[in-house]
């Protein structure tokens, strides 16, 4: 088993990966084309910003240590991660540029190398991707055999920003696409000392695994679209209760509770671009694409929604607070983010927007190019305002107080998009306390909508 690894892109996950094995007791060579991450990480700081990042590197700086060198790194590790960006292209699939430049260099380092070494991708590809767009490359420039001189794996991780490490080192289970028995063999025991619990190890073909990878992530989005459906027609039923509901089927054990709270919709890096990498392949390969393509379609739609039902509140050129801009709580990204998307919608519609987030306020400042204003505080972002959004679940908005709303005398509406402000605030005076997802007891429109569609059950029995 590899008790020296290399790990190829030193990003947030990569980095992450590189500190996480340090931490498990193993040496680690991380590699960069960037200098400042090679340096960062030398000097025993984070390569780039992820929770707990920082401190891990630190507490394991005599075990890791960074080059610009894939051959060096190659020369003095067993097993080599790569983890580079495949950003999505115009088709919706993921492009290989930049694995194709490190497999290169990986493949030249091999070519250097006596004895055995395993190859594991990390990186999120398509169906074929390794075995036909990146397997030939090492092949190349190594002059070697895949599965006879070195092995192979695709193996991508699950894990979320905000919590890469922790996910890293707890995984629900270990996915490993192997080239041959080997090099999938190799790569398990490797990950039994290097996770922290027992995951299971699911072991297929590559193109199964490069197809889980993607379908796990479709599924999930597919999951969130459900639960904001019925987010949507709970606040349009009186007394409708999106919590109950979804309380209620998640005990069905083939649903769960998991991301089956109605709110705001997916966003970040990974989830809107792997539907549309899914629904690109099933139609490449001549099969349906329906479901992955409306999934990514109404999620799309959702913040014009949002946009509709926060106007039905607020009057026309008032203020609208935003409470949370990146795509999820304690996270610095606002890519794909639903609460930036929402204030660009009101924006649009000339209200005035005043928003702040614990750690996304300046990503999200450059991504609205100053046009709604972000504050320092949680506080300041709500006291001047008409309407109220919490766009987010962030831990720091639970602790806001009837009090913190007051604007002389003046009934603030706070619109709880996630209804976490529900047992503080649901009763409480001087606010007017609006939890998406319920419907409210008693809506004259509401009841009217509900109740003509039985108006003829009464015809059905006539008269006396």
């Amino acid at each position: 088993m590899a008790k020296r690894f290399s790990v190829v892109g030193l990003g947030k996950l990569g980095g992450s990966m590189a500190a996480a094995i340090a931490s498990r007791g193993h040496d680690v060579v991380g590699v960069d084309v960037n200098p400042s991450a090679v340096d960062a990480l030398n000097s025993g700081r984070a390569p780039a910003q992820e929770t707990g990042l920082d401190e891990l590197v630190g507490a394991n700086r005599a075990r890791i240590c960074a080059t610009m060198s894939h051959e060096t790194a190659v020369l003095d590790s067993e097993l080599t991660f790569v983890i580079v960006p495949t950003p999505s292209d115009d088709r919706g699939a993921f492009s290989l540029q930049y694995a194709a430049f490190a497999f290169r260099e990986i493949g030249r380092a091999l070519k250097q190398k006596h004895g055995y070494h395993t190859v594991v991708l990390t990186s999120t590809v398509l169906p074929g991707a390794c075995r036909h767009g990146l397997i030939p490359i090492l092949e190349k420039y190594s002059g070697r055999r895949c599965g006879q001189d070195f092995g192979f794996c695709y193996s991508p991780e699950f894990v979320a920003l905000g919590s890469v490490i922790r996910d890293f080192l707890n995984p629900d289970f270990l996915l490993v696409g192997e080239f041959d028995d080997r090099s999938g063999a190799q790569l398990s025991d490797c990950y039994r000392a290097i996770v922290a619990n027992n995951a299971p190890v699911a072991r297929m073909s590559l193109e199964n695994a490069e197809l889980a990878k993607i379908s796990v992530n479709a599924f999930v989005t597919t999951k969130i679209t459900f639960a904001n459906m019925l987010a949507d027609i709970c606040s349009r039923i009186p007394g409708g209760n999106v919590d109950v509901v979804s309380n209620a089927i998640g005990l069905d054990s083939r649903i769960g509770r998991k991301y089956l709270t109605g709110a705001l919709g997916y966003g970040g890096p990974c989830f809107p671009r792997d539907n549309l990498a899914l629904a690109y392949f099933a139609g490449a390969v001549g099969a349906t694409a329906d479901l992955p393509s409306t999934t990514d379609r109404l999620n799309r739609s959702l913040a014009d929604r949002m946009t509709a039902y926060v106007v039905a509140h607020a009057s026309p050129g008032s203020t609208v607070a935003v409470l949370g801009l990146s795509y999820k709580p304690a996270s610095h990204i606002v890519e794909e983010s639903q609460a930036v998307a929402l204030v660009k919608a009101l924006v649009d519609r000339h209200y005035r927007v005043v928003a702040y987030d614990p750690l996304a306020g300046q990503a999200a400042n450059q991504e609205l190019r100053g046009r709604a204003l972000i504050v320092d505080s949680a506080e300041a972002c709500v006291s001047a305002a008409e309407v109220v959004l919490v766009a987010t679940p962030d831990p720091e908005f639970s602790g806001l107080r009837a009090t913190d709303f007051s604007r002389n005398g003046k009934p603030a509406v706070i619109i709880d998009f996630w209804r976490t402000l529900a047992k503080t605030l649901a009763n409480e005076p001087g606010v007017e306390y609006v939890p998406y997802g319920y419907g409210r007891q008693g809506d004259a429109a509401s009841e009217q909508r509900v109740s003509s569609l039985w108006s003829d059950a009464v015809a059905y029995v006539g008269g006396e």
